[in-house]
């Protein structure tokens, strides 16, 4: 199981802005946390459910030996994927050909840990369904869930948010009110305002005034931020002024919702009526995104005559400008997102219009261009690109895929999408999702087309990387029927090609090497470099290095090489790298296979492929038990054996991989005898995947990776320097004197010590600080061993 990237200590963003009050409610909430296995935080929209979870979360961290994690599930727009999800957030990579949920099952089994289920009210019920498998699996697992609604699982602990405290307006001249804690709700509305227009402050002159507005609000953090941005361009008065009309307005609506729904309703209301009519016309069509999205995106999807393209980057501009929408910049790339509350009310008001059915098939034909595009642009320079835009537009993926299967007739599209991605789900680690889409759309559809031509090849291909080749036997020969029966060409080579790959794993060598080689003359008949000429090069060189002709497996390799270096690809030189280092081995040329192999490795830490990255450390492994670095092989051995716990078998079964990893251990344990040799698997097994692939390159890993017990200290220079004189024993006053430095700076530096190494002593951090010298002394003797 592919450890996270994080580390132990969790997954807990910062805050943003800063958190105002609610000591009462945390206390109450960390009492009911600590009683109860699961409890849910529920109330109003914009009531602060997630900044109060969050709070509690990061205050109860460090009473979790493996941590707290949060899981966003407000972009989640596909209610069948949720384990998938909470697995991602926990950083596992979804590779096994069992489901999600029962890998997640298994790897929190034994954990101490504390999950975070953020914005759970529209896929209630599932959530309900999973936390109650989990917790019944894993007894040191609690959870703290927020949604508008209980989830309605057993032994579950319900508490209710209540809005910020509120100073009664007609009370506020008898009041010392400015800056009093203990209305949270004109602190918030301070803080925030302040933000906004610098100088701003509730003094004796405006108190009554900006009591009346936070009153009117009903404390909801949410509204009293809008607020504030309003105070850019109006007066308090104003303010109040408008609110008095929206909330007259309401009262001519439904009166069974909520009082404080409609209190929310009524303040989404006044900010979209002082929107544009454009601005309002596009806060109700980006509602149908989930999560981010692109200016291109946005200008595909919600353009039409009466909002052409053209006015949509302004649209976008006012929306930003009001903090109605986000703006994300990751590198060079600009990306917008709506916030969860925003986006519902947008799409409160889609439904109203009754344009949502016109939108979600706009919204599903442009994720389908973008992904043929990436397709067909796949073998090229722009690789890495392509991977870093679907892996942003993935929560779009999903929501797009969703919609293909609920909708009559859908499947063959969603065949068609899925199908598109082979190289997403491949490239980035994402196998299991992959294949639960393929199934899904297949199950669905099995009327012979070229979308299910292309379907199966693509499913087989993904569980031939599972391992799980009795399936994808079946589905290719299906393939290659239907291809034939169409006269489908190149989809029956591609077929062809996948099957030799699956029979070669199956154990049928002739076979596969007789497919793969007929697939390499229709590939080269073609006449141009593409991505299925090259996965048929490295594969049968893969295949002829397994028979033993080590100089056709070379001088394959070096051809596909120079072909991907041509083009500017890096996924299949990666793999060629692989396979060709894998033949000098074999051919007994330890120094360049192991420069190739490296090569390789240093590609997949980009691709984020944890299982290519096993293979490159296993290979790896081999080469060191070669050479004469049994410690660095048997670390290397640990590592690639926790990688490949996702998969059903460890190396695919395969029975080439097993018998030269057997040779390779039986060597390295003979040099360093059980004891030692265990050591340093473990050593190796305990390592996180940053630390794990820069032990293998022999790199110093980086400051703060965290995780593994061999990754780099998560302490700053400071911080290390404290925590030796801490486990000298020194107290903080004798450090602070030590060092020359203010108590208090000592007080707080201990203080972030044990938040970040989830400890509660001196002692402990003593006994942390021992094990990371230790650590440090295997990592160097793994390095020259």
């Amino acid at each position: 199981m592919d450890p996270s990237p994080r580390g132990r200590s969790g997954g807990l963003p910062s805050d943003v802005t800063s958190f105002v009050g609610r000591r009462r409610e945390m206390a109450e909430v960390r009492a009911m946390l600590s009683s109860s296995r699961l409890t849910t935080l529920t109330g109003v929209g914009g009531v602060g459910k997630s900044r109060l979870a969050l709070r509690v979360a990061r205050g109860a961290q460090r009473g979790f030996r493996d941590g707290a994690w949060l899981v966003e599930l407000a972009r989640l727009q596909a209610p069948s994927v949720l384990g998938a999800a909470v697995a991602a957030s926990l950083g596992l990579r979804e590779l096994s050909t069992r489901d999600a949920e029962t890998v997640l099952a298994d790897y929190l089994a034994d954990k101490q840990l504390l999950l975070l289920l953020d914005n759970c009210e529209h896929v209630v019920d599932e959530c309900a369904r999973l936390v109650t498998a989990l917790l019944a699996v894993s007894p040191g697992l609690r959870i703290l869930a927020t949604s508008r609604e209980p989830l309605g699982a057993a032994g579950e602990h319900v508490w209710q948010v209540p809005p910020l405290s509120v100073l009664d307006a007609e009370d506020a001249h008898e009041r010392s009110a400015p800056g009093d804690v203990r209305y949270e709700a004109l602190s918030l509305f301070e803080l925030r305002t302040a933000a906004v227009l610098p100088g701003f402050a509730v003094d004796s002159d405006n108190l009554a005034t900006a009591a009346r507005l936070c009153q009117r609000l009903e404390g909801l953090p949410l509204a009293i931020e809008l607020a504030a941005v309003r105070m850019r361009a109006l007066s308090m008065e104003q303010i109040l002024s408008r609110l008095d009309d929206r909330f007259r307005l309401l009262t001519g609506g439904s009166r069974i919702d909520p009082p404080h729904h409609r209190t929310l309703r009524a303040t989404f209301d006044w900010s979209f009526d002082l929107c544009s009519r454009q601005e309002q016309a596009l806060w109700r069509r980006m509602s149908v995104f989930a999560g981010g999205f692109s200016l291109e995106a946005a200008e595909a999807v919600c353009a039409d005559e009466h909002l052409p393209p053209h006015e949509i980057l302004g649209c976008v501009a006012g929306l930003v400008d009001q903090s109605l929408l986000a703006r994300e910049e990751t590198g060079s790339a600009v990306r917008y997102r709506l916030l969860e509350t925003v986006r519902q009310y947008g799409h409160q008001r889609l439904r109203e219009s009754d344009g949502e059915a016109a939108l979600r098939l706009r919204h599903r034909d442009y994720y389908l261009r973008l992904a043929e595009r990436v397709e067909a642009d796949w073998f090229g320079p722009r690789q890495l690109e392509w991977l870093e835009i679907l892996h942003a537009e993935h929560p779009n993926i999903q929501a797009a895929l969703e919609f293909c299967l609920a909708e009559p007739g859908g499947a063959r599209t969603a065949q068609r999408l899925a199908g598109a991605l082979w190289f997403y789900w491949i490239a980035h680690g994402l196998l299991t999702e992959g294949r639960h889409w393929l199934d899904k759309a297949l199950a669905l559809d099995a009327e012979p087309g070229p979308e299910r031509v292309k379907a199966l090849w693509v499913n087989g291909y993904i569980a031939t990387r599972q391992g799980d080749n009795n399936a994808a036997l079946a589905m290719l020969e299906e393939c290659q029927d239907l291809a034939q029966l169409l006269g489908d060409d190149a989809a029956l080579v591609r077929g062809l090609q996948m099957t030799g790959l699956a029979e070669l794993m199956h154990g049928d060598h002739a076979r596969g090497v007789k497919l793969l080689e007929e697939a390499l003359v229709h590939h080269r008949a073609a006449g141009e470099p593409n991505a299925n000429l090259a996965l048929t090069m490295f594969y049968l060189a893969l295949a002829v290095c397994t028979r033993g002709d080590l100089d056709r497996a070379v001088a394959l390799c070096q051809e596909c090489r120079q072909m991907c270096e041509s083009c500017g690809e890096r996924w299949s030189l990666s793999r060629t790298l692989w396979i060709l280092g894998l033949a000098q081995w074999a051919r007994g040329e330890p120094r360049p296979a192991d420069d190739n192999v490296r090569e390789s490795l240093k590609i997949e830490r980009v691709l984020h492929d944890p299982i290519s990255v096993a293979l490159c450390v296993e290979v790896l492994g081999w080469i060191a038990a070669a050479g004469g670095k049994p410690r660095r092989a048997a670390t290397l051995f640990g590592v690639s054996r926790r990688l490949f716990e996702p998969l059903s078998e460890f190396l695919f079964g395969f029975a080439y991989y097993l018998d030269w990893h057997d040779q390779a251990e039986a060597r390295a344990r003979q040099a360093l005898g059980d004891a030692g040799f265990d050591d340093a698997f473990r050593y190796g097994r305990g390592l996180d995947l940053p630390a794990a692939t820069a032990y293998a390159l022999e790199e110093k890993p980086k400051a703060g990776r965290g995780g593994g017990a061999g990754s780099s200290s998560p302490l700053t220079r400071r911080e290390r320097e404290i925590a030796e004189l801490v486990t000298q024993g020194l107290s903080n006053k004798e450090i602070a004197s030590r060092l020359v430095i203010a108590k208090r700076t000592v007080d707080a530096h201990v203080e972030h010590i044990f938040t970040k190494l989830g400890l509660n002593s001196r002692n402990q951090v003593a006994a942390w600080m021992a094990k990371q010298s230790a650590h440090q002394q295997n990592a160097r003797d793994g390095r020259s061993g």
